[in-house]
């Protein structure tokens, strides 16, 4: 904590996350799941619930460590409850098949939830017996995380990387149909997907915040992490919101990238990890030299005299 800053300035500031712990099957299923959801920080597959330490891929794909393919979420309860996650846990992939879901077979596909807390242990167990007096004879198992092992890069955004691959057309994409047809007020909107996921930029002079003086804060539009002041915002004439900083370059993550025969800077929220846009070194000599190109839909405004949540 900086000199002088209150703990109540901290805690406001920085937003309260929680984590919680599921697994339901191959965890890249899982991943494209509730990496849609508002609210998400972030999500990150990998084995918990065995005794191997640390586990590999192949010893957990071959049963012997005990471990299930699981993913960790970290969220934000204040955009989206615990109880709101366990909804859409049991709702796309099935908890009354015993250590397999469809053709993946083996205790790790088993259906587990880890909690971290004991709120969380209670509400699995109450949403449960829900579904047990409905006449579903849910086999989920519920225990406390022990320990969690990050899997390989090679998983991690499998399906936004393989999209077309035939286990996410026939497997995980039947998956994203319940989800879009059930739970779209849970969901990022699609645009706010493609931007801030999938890396891809909204069509130029078409965001909301292109134009407009009003004043305060430009927050991540999927966490909430402050990123830009209206007072470094200008007009640059190329299409999207420019700035001339963020409002804490601690808040931001810069990264080189190659694409579409450009090498480029990629702005990212340093908190979840979402794509902002890019930065170049065209902006006004007076500030720096520097543009912060950022697409409008990855933002939201907070205006100056609001109470953030």
């Amino acid at each position: 904590m900086e000199e002088g800053q209150s703990a109540k300035e901290e805690s406001a500031e920085q937003k309260i996350q929680e984590v919680a712990v599921f697994g339901g099957g191959c965890f890249w299923c899982t991943e494209a799941v509730f990496e849609r959801l508002k609210g998400v920080i972030s999500v990150m597959p990998g084995y918990a619930g065995g005794t191997t330490a640390p586990p590999a891929y192949e010893e957990v794909a071959a049963g012997r460590t005990g471990h299930a393919e699981v993913i960790k979420v970290e969220f934000d309860p204040s955009r989206i409850s615990y109880a709101d996650l366990l909804t859409v846990f049991f709702a796309t992939h099935d908890p009354t098949a015993f250590n397999r879901q469809g053709n993946d077979i083996g205790p790790q596909y088993r259906s587990i939830i880890l909690y971290t807390n004991e709120d969380q242990k209670r509400e699995a167990e109450r949403f449960i017996k829900t579904l047990n007096a409905e006449g579903k004879p849910v086999v989920t198992e519920v225990k406390a995380l022990e320990q969690f092992f990050e899997a390989e890069e090679n998983h991690r955004a499998y399906y936004r990387k393989n999209a077309s691959a035939p286990y996410c057309q026939v497997v995980i994409n039947p998956k994203l149909k319940i989800l879009n047809e059930r739970f779209q007020q849970l969901l990022l909107s699609s645009e706010l997907y493609r931007v801030a996921r999938e890396k891809e930029t909204e069509a130029p002079f078409s965001g909301k915040y292109l134009v407009g003086s009003e004043q305060g804060m430009y927050r991540c539009a999927v966490c909430g992490m402050e990123l830009f002041s209206s007072d470094t915002k200008f007009d640059s004439g190329t299409g999207w919101p420019s700035f001339t900083e963020p409002a804490n370059v601690e808040n931001v993550e810069l990264r080189e990238e190659v694409s579409r025969g450009m090498r480029r800077t990629e702005v990212l929220c340093k908190k979840c990890g979402a794509h902002l846009g890019h930065v170049f070194d065209d902006g006004p000599r007076e500030k720096g030299g520097r543009r912060y190109c950022i697409n409008s839909v990855c933002l939201e405004l907070e205006k100056k005299g609001s109470v953030s949540e």
